[in-house]
């Protein structure tokens, strides 16, 4: 079940009170590192609603107390005592997305075939920095590597989708062809 309300209202407390202390940046990083942790059965346990919030603060205090903020940390227990862990992931992400908001950095996701080194990266950063809507903004990319468009790219922004990739060209051939747009109707 989405928790996106519940999510954006923790996220915004804990980025107001960030910025409130000049924490901003170190909790920025702790949610990063949070966030990073690729342990299946921790983030099932800290999302289960069957096992106690005692039990899960003293698990995230185990793991991570030493490696973040004590700001971040009395946050996670009382979002662990309050019950809204099931939303650990989307406040995580909700902040982020503040965080992103807050110093002008846009979020670009660039899908292609095969994997492109960094100087392609770097070249694709720069001539979207000249479209309109990323005027202005810094861009932090990510990447992803999907061999189903067979070739070229695909570049999100927010809600927009720049699709240059060859399966796209194949389906636009193919539309055409079925609905026979260049021979003309009897």
């Amino acid at each position: 079940m989405r928790q996106t309300k519940v999510a954006q209202r923790y996220a915004k407390a804990i980025f107001d009170l960030a910025v409130e202390t000049s924490k901003l940046e170190d909790v920025k990083k702790d949610f990063e590192l949070i966030q990073s942790v690729q342990n299946k059965e921790l983030h099932l346990m800290l999302m289960s609603p069957v096992v106690k919030s005692e039990k899960k603060i003293a698990i995230f205090e185990a793991v991570f107390s030493k490696h973040i903020q004590p700001l971040t940390n009395s946050f996670f227990k009382l979002i662990f005592s309050k019950g809204r862990s099931v939303a650990i992931n989307e406040i995580i992400l909700a902040f982020i997305e503040k965080y992103r908001d807050q110093k002008g950095i846009k979020l670009l996701e660039l899908t292609t075939a095969v994997e492109v080194s960094k100087e392609i990266q770097d070249n694709i950063s720069s001539l979207l920095k000249e479209n309109q809507l990323l005027k202005g903004k810094s861009i932090e990319l990510k990447t992803n590597v999907d061999a189903s468009i067979i070739g070229g790219l695909v570049v999100q922004v927010d809600d927009q989708l720049f699709d240059a990739s060859i399966r796209h060209d194949l389906q636009v051939i193919k539309k055409q062809f079925i609905e026979n747009m260049y021979i003309s109707k009897i």
